[in-house]
């Protein structure tokens, strides 16, 4: 039986960058491993009101579902003001209520981020993982993943243009199988 793994996309832009980035992963998963992409673009803002009045609307609870069924993360996020985005800060917030009851508890991550510019997503990159620390993902340190200029990595039609990317990103993968296996429950 397959070992599921989500992808987590930090960004809802038809033509985002790192959901280009996420369809070149979506294609790396070994065998014994199958990769997912998870949605967000339905998740309503976070209100502690669901949980409180019994009201979680159906959206939340499919994804707290989803992310349960999956065993390990793979988060794909641009920067947003030196940060993540609203939509990726907003699932790992719906994912860890209510209190005593997150779904990201244990489950092996990694971090991939990247940016038009020269920093490449650093600033969202260390700012996830902090949010990972407090959600318990033991999350992958090497080698890091910051893809800059992301903007000229691929052509018309959604295809990475150089080798290097993607030998680079099939390194981060093989590395995060081996994580994910000495991490998961």
């Amino acid at each position: 039986m397959n070992k599921v793994i989500g992808i987590l996309v930090g960004s809802l832009r038809k033509e985002s960058f790192s959901k280009k980035v996420s369809k070149v992963i979506l294609a790396m998963a070994p065998k014994g491993f199958k990769f997912k992409i998870i949605y967000l673009a339905d998740l309503p803002i976070y209100n502690q009101d669901f949980d409180d009045d019994n009201e979680v609307p159906k959206a939340v609870t499919l994804f707290r579902e989803e992310i349960a069924k999956v065993e390990g993360i793979i988060f794909i996020t641009p920067e947003y003001n030196r940060s993540v985005p609203a939509v990726l800060k907003n699932a790992l917030d719906i994912g860890s209520r209510p209190n005593g009851e997150s779904v990201w508890n244990s489950k092996p991550a990694a971090v991939i981020s990247n940016s038009p510019g020269n920093l490449s997503g650093f600033g969202a990159n260390h700012h996830l993982r902090q949010s990972l620390v407090f959600l318990n993902m033991p999350t992958m340190q090497q080698p890091e993943v910051y893809l800059h200029k992301v903007h000229e990595l691929f052509d018309e039609s959604g295809n990475l243009k150089e080798d290097s990317t993607k030998q680079h990103l099939q390194k981060a993968v093989d590395a995060y199988i081996l994580w994910f296996k000495r991490n998961a429950a």
